[in-house]
């Protein structure tokens, strides 16, 4: 036990928990949006699928916490290492940001993970932690995006989760030990598709339910 709390102490083990972390939510985003293309089936559909959640009781909330104990770390890792990184490099160099395979998604991440965490509160402030009693979670979804500026801000957000995950997808590959030249062009080509399912796959809802 005390070799794994000196690795996570250390850069490397705290980059493979920001891994393994974000593996776990990429596998979260794809289960989820498959959930979420219920929508398209109409009302029905979609509260069918809400309550086949719901029925599963303890097992929906020990996800949940499983969730949210992954996210807690996730996001305390990152802060960590980007304070360490600040404090490594306190003067920025005047080097060509697009030199040495730099993308928007890795210059960019720190800020896209912070918007990303305040769009997660604000989301479930909207559909989680919401009065259910009176209307149907899919009354409640249409009725979020019949407002043109709600509908706006989850595409926005959307499009920054997209550019989160181009590069967080195959960077946390190449931490777990993939980073070979024969797998990773594979694995960044495959990283930019998940990011752009992703994106246009979550994006699109708010359009398509708001036009309904």
């Amino acid at each position: 036990m005390d070799w794994v709390i000196r690795t996570l102490g250390t850069a490397v083990g705290k980059k493979l928990l920001m891994a393994v972390t974000g593996l776990s939510f990429c596998g979260f985003l794809g289960a989820h949006l498959a959930g979420n293309l219920t929508l398209y089936g109409g009302a029905d559909a979609f509260n069918s699928y809400a309550a086949h959640l719901h029925s599963l009781g303890p097992l929906l909330t020990v996800a949940e916490l499983g969730l949210l104990a992954l996210f807690v770390v996730h996001v305390v890792t990152g802060l960590v290492l980007f304070l360490q990184n600040l404090k490594a490099r306190p003067q920025r160099y005047a080097v060509d940001r697009s030199a040495g395979g730099r993308t928007l998604g890795s210059r960019t991440m720190p800020y896209t993970g912070a918007l990303i965490f305040l769009f997660i509160i604000y989301h479930l402030m909207n559909f989680h932690f919401v009065d259910k009693s009176h209307a149907t979670i899919f009354a409640i979804v249409a009725g979020t995006f019949a407002n043109p500026v709600q509908m706006a801000l989850y595409i926005t957000a959307m499009v920054v989760v997209a550019v989160h995950v181009s590069h967080g997808f195959w960077s946390l590959f190449q931490t777990l030990g993939a980073n070979h030249p024969k797998y990773m062009p594979a694995i960044k080509i495959l990283g930019l598709l998940f990011a752009l399912v992703v994106g246009v796959g979550f994006g699109f809802i708010p359009i398509y339910v708001g036009m309904l």
